[in-house]
């Protein structure tokens, strides 16, 4: 269990071309506040210049010595260097970046180019004459018997035909077919039901990892809980299979906990994991951004003389490198070269690219100037590579001066250009991205299929439909092929303006190019024509789809039946659910007859005896019936609690849908219609009146969890008495869920009432019950320090060990109501629970400065003896943050360049902190100073430091910038919270701008936000100031509409 406790805490044109003219004379720049020079131009301002000196010296002088090693005699001054003053010399062609460094190409491109890596992981494995043991082919059984599971047409059920047949069946026939139906997850589970009740004895510890594996690949994991009862039950033992099995599907489902549980399961078992099953656990870890487990794993394999293949080293490298454990990283290195006999040059490549990709320049820098202390030269696809992530870090004037020296070197070519344009295309700074297209066509370089592409996109994102048709024609007149992600980009700029004719005389020129339209190409077009709402082109496109036999999916479909309800066409609505169900149950022909299947990565299929296929599905296992539960039945039924208007339709509705309800569909139902209140319970109890059905403790909890969330707590409590009075089991968890209703709404009392009754139901409480009323009693409504200090101990004394969550709440709660001796009994506690010295005290002095108490901080720091190195790690940013609050700016930059001695940089908190800081203090140009040297220090800001910009410029009065600021992490990311919509739409009120506040809050239902209602009172309120009374009315109804939304009346 040692590693769960860790689990909590990427032609030529001259000027006058009319195409880029506008461009190149107009000035607009996103950010453009921001647009600062890189480290190696510093501010000149003399107030700051020994600081900015100090700031700027490592970075910059290491760039510079870099520079001059890789062969810049001169620094160009202007804004670019003289890359294109000479003809175009010798064009070398070198290898891509590997895959997991790919282009910057955004958009269409950059989706599809994903798609295909994942297509490339799959290879075809025939399933050649299969014998059994004995020397008999089982062959023409598994054919007989896989064309009547799937076969469309014949008289009667499957298992009508499958008892005529007659034939004999064995545990390899069994398994063999299944994996022949990997396709149709449905009719594969249906013929597993009816063969186990049919002759139990088929099923082997083989046939359960095939099913177990399906199951996974589904993410069915109560399924997969089932099937391990089953396979304990039957007496069939769990193999190293099995185990592997379970934990690659709970780690690519992303469940590090359960993966690291079934770990420790298997080797109580007696099974040690082999070198396969390390490095699926390591490949999910890093997946998670859990290095320093993965790290782990890797010594133990290490120890073990087990090695890793080269893809999971760069992965390891990149998540570490990510994490920014150096020495880690350092460590997994060494061992390529010395362990593995790897050549040096190619592990340098390895870690150049890890270091880009994590967005870590300076190391990377450092790492070319070893690499030249140790004489080996720098590779093209290196240059390449150090551009790329030059590019990402947002530092494209340094990128431009490693093209200089490409170009000196005669090694560049289009494709790198390229990546300069994708970067300032990220940037939105078009006018220099068409610079840097002309100059390059200029010179000679004929700019790369992406490179057009993406340009198009950007013009089409802009409305300049003429000028991106003009530059696809530019692109088929220099001969530039286009590919698949390139056509249908010109596809979409044709529908959004509505020239469908010329978007189907695009997109049908695929095939005139022997190209062939992928899933992403149909994806694309069906997308732009909902939003135009043309319902017949998106049927004709759909029909099309199928007809080239490509699988549409449940995603396509969705979007299509989501548009068509929409615009209320019911109809349409069943004609697409049937398409959808037979795509499903019926794929094609040639799927279904064909040996061929497709196979997962050649590490795994020793896993499942070299046969075991993958497969995208999604099903839920009945037993005894046809019909399965699976993920459309539970999407009919929420589409249909969520867009009818009245619990009369709903209820004709349902009883015409053919779902056999579980009490496992009925919980996933009650979870994604939570938020129609009303219809969900509404449905609770009409499917508890159903034949064969009945409720089940899970239900009755999810039914009194919705309650409770709409603080309907007369009903939750009648409900749990109907639970109580039917003799279902009132567990640990119901009483929690009540608790923890009550105290989220503040209602204390009664929370702490209701754990005293549970104490006399003599129902114990568990770990969950004292956390989530903890939590509550230190919340700010209701809060109650006594009784939760109480509560605390009583959850020591239990054996129950808090989490990180509960215990950070908890001693915020003590340091703010002064409780400082209470909070030295907690750290003193979770020392004997096992904390480390550092982990504790930092979580207290993080309180501390949270509450303010900066100088009992301080004093709790002294304390701390020898582990006083690793305790300055933990709590570097609070320290600072506490005395940024204070206004001592000296004292916190003092204690910033004390932590950058002993090698520890500035966190995405310190920076944040100094940005809200600067710009409380009225200084918008040390604030943006900051936000940029974060970015080049590698440093990815949060959507706390985005919010922070956002208020900074609407406090200045930049209320353009905060635009500019919002709509990039709406396009790029870390995406717009809660509570970033929630102060963006505060500030604008607040400048008379409730306009745009009123669009931020249509924007905010768009994306799935549920705005407060103090969102809806702020924006009612500064509209009606502004005399804007009929906008005003409108922002009523958007809240009445959603109320009405979420609380369905009869």
């Amino acid at each position: 269990m040692r590693y769960l406790c860790r689990v909590g805490f990427l032609k030529s044109y001259s000027i006058d071309n009319p195409l880029y003219l506008p461009f190149i004379k107009s000035q607009s720049c996103l950010l453009s506040s921001h647009s600062k020079s890189s480290k190696l131009h510093p501010s000149k301002n003399g107030h700051n210049k020994s600081q900015t000196e100090s700031e700027t010296k490592s970075i910059g002088s290491l760039f510079s010595e870099i520079a001059e090693i890789l062969g810049a005699e001169t620094v160009t001054d202007g804004r670019y260097p003289d890359v294109f003053s000479e003809s175009k010399g010798t064009q070398l062609s070198f290898s891509e970046v590997s895959a997991e460094y790919t282009s910057c190409t955004q958009g269409v491109r950059r989706i599809a180019e994903e798609n295909t890596r994942e297509q490339v992981n799959l290879s075809v494995l025939e399933d050649t004459q299969a014998r059994s043991s004995g020397g008999n082919d089982v062959s023409p059984i598994v054919e007989e018997i896989t064309n009547i599971v799937r076969a469309e047409t014949g008289g009667g059920s499957m298992e009508e035909r499958l008892e005529k047949s007659g034939l004999v069946l064995n545990s390899e026939v069994v398994e063999k077919v299944l994996k022949r139906c990997f396709k149709v997850p449905q009719l594969a589970l249906r013929f597993f039901s009816w063969v186990k009740f049919r002759n139990g004895s088929c099923y082997t510890t083989r046939t359960y990892n095939t099913m177990l594996y399906i199951a996974g690949e589904a993410k069915d994991f109560g399924l997969v809980e089932k099937l391990i009862g089953e396979m304990e039950e039957k007496g069939c033992e769990k193999d190293i299979k099995t185990w592997t099995i379970l934990i690659s599907h709970y780690g690519k489902a992303k469940l590090i906990a359960k993966a690291l549980l079934i770990l420790e399961k298997m080797r109580e078992s007696g099974c040690e994991p082999d070198a396969a099953a390390y490095m699926i656990l390591i490949r999910s870890l890093c997946n998670a951004q859990k290095a320093e487990i993965a790290l782990e794993f890797y010594k133990e394999m290490v120890q073990m003389e087990m090695q890793l293949d080269m893809s999971l080293y760069k992965l390891l490298l990149t998540c570490l490198a990510g994490c920014g454990d150096i020495a880690g990283f350092q460590l997994v290195a060494d061992d390529m070269i010395k362990g593995s006999q790897i050549p040096e040059r190619d592990v340098f490549s390895c870690m150049l690219k890890s270091f880009c990709i994590a967005g870590r320049i300076r190391e990377a820098l450092k790492l070319i100037h070893d690499l030249n202390d140790k004489n080996l030269t720098l590779e093209p696809d290196d240059f390449e590579t150090l551009v790329k992530g030059l590019c990402k870090a947002d530092r494209i004037t340094d990128a431009l001066e490693i093209v200089d020296i490409m170009k000196k070197r005669k090694v560049l070519d289009a494709k790198t250009h390229g990546i300069i344009i994708s970067g300032y295309l990220r940037r939105n700074d078009i006018p220099r991205a068409f610079d840097l297209l002309q100059r390059m066509t200029e010179s000679g370089y004929v700019p790369t299929v992406s490179t057009y592409t993406e340009l198009m996109q950007h013009l089409f994102r802009l409305n300049e439909y003429q000028k991106g048709c003009k530059l696809y024609v530019e692109m088929l007149e220099r001969g530039v092929e286009p590919d698949s992600v390139a056509i249908t980009a010109m596809v979409a700029g044709h529908v959004r303006q509505n020239r469908i004719s010329e978007a189907w005389k695009v997109f049908n020129s695929m095939q005139e190019r022997g190209l062939r339209p992928t899933w992403k190409s149909y994806s694309v077009f069906i997308k732009e024509l909902c939003k135009i709402s043309r319902t017949d082109e998106i049927i004709k496109v759909l029909n099309e789809m199928q007809a080239s036999e490509i699988v549409v999916g449940d995603e396509i479909f969705n979007w299509i039946i989501s548009y068509l309800e929409k615009k209320g066409e019911t109809e349409m609505v069943q004609k697409v659910m049937q398409m959808q169900r037979t795509c499903k149950l019926y794929p094609k022909e040639h799927e279904a007859s064909g040996n061929n299947v497709p196979k997962i990565l050649a590490h795994n299929l020793d896993l499942y005896s070299k046969q075991l296929e993958s497969g995208s599905m999604n099903f839920h296992l009945v037993e005894h019936i046809p019909k399965t539960n699976n993920e459309q039945d539970l999407q009919e039924i929420c589409r249909v609690l969520s867009t009818s208007t009245g619990w009369c339709l709903i209820e004709e509705a349902l009883e015409r849908c053919t779902v056999q309800f579980t009490p496992h569909l009925v919980v996933k139902i009650l979870r994604n219609c939570s938020l129609h209140v009303h219809a969900a319970l509404r449905f609770f109890s009409w499917v508890g009146k159903r034949d064969g059905y009945s409720h089940t403790t899970e239900t009755y909890n999810m039914g009194i969890k919705i309650l409770g969330c709409g603080k309907n707590f007369k009903d939750m409590k009648n409900l749990f008495f109907e639970m109580r009075r039917k003799g279902h089991p009132i567990t640990p968890d119901t009483w929690t869920i009540m608790i923890m209703q009550y105290g989220r709404a503040g209602l204390t009392e009664i929370a702490l009432r209701n754990f005293a009754e549970m104490k006399a139901d003599n129902c114990k409480p568990n770990g969950s019950t004292y956390k989530y009323l903890i939590i509550c009693l230190c919340g700010r409504k209701g809060r109650k320090e006594d009784e939760a200090i109480k509560l605390f101990q009583e959850m020591i004394r239990a054996g129950y060990v808090p989490d990180k969550e509960l215990v950070e709440t908890y001693l915020k709660c003590l340091s703010q109501a002064g409780k400082l001796l209470d909070g030295r009994r907690c750290i003193e506690a979770l020392r004997k629970l096992g904390f480390t010295i550092p982990l504790s005290y930092s979580l207290y002095i993080r309180a501390l400065c949270r509450a303010g108490r900066l100088e009992e901080a301080v004093a709790l720091v002294d304390e701390v003896g020898t582990e006083r190195v690793k305790l300055d790690q933990y709590i570097f940013g609070s320290l600072v943050h506490g005395l940024l609050r204070r206004g001592r700016l000296k004292e916190a930059l003092e204690k910033v360049d004390s932590m950058k001695e002993v090698g520890i940089h500035p966190t995405v908190h310190v920076y944040t902190s100094l940005i809200v800081h600067f710009f409380k203090e009225k200084q918008m140009e040390k604030a943006l100073e900051t936000f940029q040297k974060m970015k080049e220090e590698g440093c990815k800001p949060t959507i706390v430091t985005y919010s922070a910009l956002i208020r900074g410029h609407m406090d200045m009065g930049n209320i353009v910038d905060a635009w500019n600021v919002f709509r990039l992490i709406q396009r790029e990311g870390p995406f717009p919270d809660f509570k970033t919509y929630s102060m963006f739409i505060s500030s604008l009120c607040k400048v008379g701008k409730s306009e745009e506040a009123l669009q931020l809050l249509s924007e905010m239902l768009d994306s799935g936000i549920v705005p407060s209602t103090i969102n809806f009172r702020t924006v009612m309120f500064g509209l009606n100031t502004e005399g804007k009374h009929s906008l005003a009315s409108t922002v009523l109804q958007k809240k009445l509409a959603l109320k009405s939304k979420r609380m369905l009346l009869a």
